[in-house]
């Protein structure tokens, strides 16, 4: 059977973008222009005769089509990655990269990323404070831990049961965000690991270069 499939790169170029909401980072993140970042968008936009992408000033949010798109293309890479990775030794296989607000207590941080850990081996934890919504908005952290509210377009900001949790809509619903937001929340159990847990990585500098506060270990 032969698959009628739009090209790999236009594919990978459109997630990163939305992932980012930044032709700009998704470009650093693939390692080639921004220019190239939107044109393979365009021209996935031109061979599906759909706009994914509204295009605003220094930022781009997704229309409700590309909201759609954008989810099942990120379930059939997992699948290609959850398939990569049964042939590979068991390990790390991604990081999630959390910033934490500059007036926000980490100290009770501490048991819920040892349960998310816990819940996500696979993923390893790196740690950045202090850091906001400037470094959100510049792909230097996935997702951001404040103390106030925050709203941005293309971003959602959720209450925690002290602080909030702000990171794009498009990786809003991935598992490890949904697994981060149920630790914060207090909605998962501690269970025995199955597999070694993932190093939980402290940043020698935060991402606006000043040095991060000393974090712990779990």
């Amino acid at each position: 059977m032969t698959y009628l499939l739009p090209p790999l790169n236009a594919l990978r170029a459109f997630e990163a973008a939305a992932r980012h909401l930044s032709f700009k980072q998704a470009a650093h993140e693939l390692h080639v222009t921004a220019g190239a970042v939107s044109q393979q968008v365009r021209l996935l936009e031109e061979r599906l005769v759909v706009q994914l992408f509204e295009r605003r000033t220094r930022q781009v949010i997704l229309t409700s089509a590309g909201e759609t798109y954008l989810a099942r293309i990120r379930q059939a890479f997992r699948c290609l990655a959850e398939a990569t990775a049964e042939l590979k030794p068991e390990g790390v296989t991604s990081l999630l990269h959390i910033g934490v607000h500059a007036s926000f207590a980490v100290d009770g941080l501490r048991t819920r990323l040892a349960q998310f850990r816990q819940a996500q081996p696979q993923v390893a934890l790196r740690i950045s404070q202090p850091a906001g919504l400037h470094e959100l908005l510049e792909g230097k952290v996935d997702v951001v831990i404040a103390e106030r509210v925050q709203r941005c377009p293309g971003y959602r900001c959720e209450p925690l049961g002290s602080g909030f949790l702000i990171g794009p809509l498009g990786t809003a619903d991935c598992p490890e965000i949904e697994t981060l937001r149920s630790c914060l929340l207090g909605h998962v159990e501690r269970e025995p690991p199955t597999t070694a847990k993932a190093p939980l990585v402290g940043d020698a500098a935060s991402p606006a270069g000043r040095p991060s506060k000393p974090f712990f270990s779990v």
